[in-house]
């Protein structure tokens, strides 16, 4: 199919739709018009723009002709010229398939890797930096769990983050994150390298993923660490083991047993949502590698170098010398490099 034969398609859809929506449509099929009509309106929009572009080329290349006309016609061609491929652009992004996720709240997982007390104190870093971004963005930033170590660190942070396309920015986050610097604890001043893992999972809704009580083994035992009088006193914590995968959650945050199992079964499902997901893109693009990695959790995506006071991605080779803003929050440089050099690569792709 041609780009002209694709955009045809499109309008002659909206106009379907439209005609649909103002003959006898009724009931649910009107929301599903809506809904549909909806999303195509980003698109229609730009198609629109672009057609507006390709016209007054036209318009200024036959006014051109004309000997009064003719220097003011150069000047319109000449600006709309220099408009028409970033319109192009911009169109052919709003035809690129949508991930169906972009627009679903996540939930953040983070836990030490290799690095010990300096892993779980960067950890603990890490999980601030993001709070710290979700804040920044108007995001609803929820702790799920928080097991704090006693220097300070974390051994495993999970928190829900909703707000506007928060998977659509944070998608890229998922990998290793590797920090170099000397710990507090080193008395010679060398410089170590610890890592940590870093998990975005879309969250997922009860119809996207069905649970077999069958398939689950729920089993009740008492908090430990800090949490108050209820820790070892009463069978607050849950542990639900799918059986099908193997999957494990645990939860204690909570003093309620029913709160912990409700946690404990949406990271689940997030964690079965992103799986089946997982999966199918794997199927689709079996031998290609995405430009900005695979967002598998064991793939070293980012650099941490105090010393030098820098922050690198090694998927895009982009280095910021902005280490402390990064670690307050200020992500969004480093994101929208990120996805520029994702639409790039899906661009080529669709040729």
């Amino acid at each position: 199919m041609t780009f002209a034969e694709k955009l045809a398609r499109i309008e002659d859809r909206a106009a379907e739709l439209r005609a649909r929506l103002a003959g006898d449509a009724q009931g649910a099929e009107i929301g599903a018009i809506a809904k549909e009509l909806a999303e195509l309106e980003p698109v229609l929009a730009r198609i629109a723009a672009w057609r507006e572009a390709e016209r007054a080329i036209a318009e200024a290349e036959a006014a051109r002709e004309d000997p009064e006309l003719a220097p003011l016609a150069e000047a319109e061609l000449a600006e709309w010229r220099a408009r028409l491929p970033e319109l192009e652009r911009a169109l052919r992004l709003a035809l690129l398939p949508r991930d169906e996720a972009d627009e679903r709240a996540v939930i953040l997982e983070i836990r030490p890797a290799a690095g010990g007390d300096e892993a779980a104190l960067f950890a603990a870093e890490l999980f601030a930096m993001y709070r710290r971004y979700a804040e920044s963005r108007g995001w609803r930033f929820e702790v799920l769990e928080y097991d704090a170590t006693e220097l300070g660190g974390l051994r495993e942070g999970i928190a829900e983050i909703a707000g506007g396309a928060v998977y659509a920015r944070l998608k890229y986050e998922s990998g290793v994150h590797r920090v170099q610097r000397v710990p507090v604890t080193e008395s010679q001043g060398r410089i170590h390298t610890s890592t940590v893992t870093v998990a975005i999972l879309p969250e997922a809704e009860e119809v996207d993923v069905a649970l077999n009580e069958a398939d689950l083994r729920i089993d009740v035992f008492r908090a430990s660490g800090a949490g108050g009088q209820h820790v070892n006193k009463t069978e607050s914590a849950v542990r639900i083991t799918h059986l099908p995968t193997g999957i494990v959650v645990s939860m204690q945050d909570e003093k309620s047993q029913h709160k912990n199992r409700a946690k404990a079964l949406k990271i689940l499902r997030a964690r079965l949502f992103e799986r089946e997901r997982s999966e199918r893109e794997a199927a689709r693009a079996a031998s290609r590698r995405a430009q900005i990695g695979t967002g598998d959790r064991s793939e070293r995506i980012r650099t941490y170098n105090f010393p030098q006071g820098r922050v690198t991605d090694h998927r895009i080779n982009f280095t910021l010398y902005k280490l402390d803003r990064v670690l307050a929050g200020e992500l969004d440089e480093l994101i929208e490099r990120l996805i520029a050099e994702d639409q790039a690569a899906r661009l080529a792709e669709a040729g």
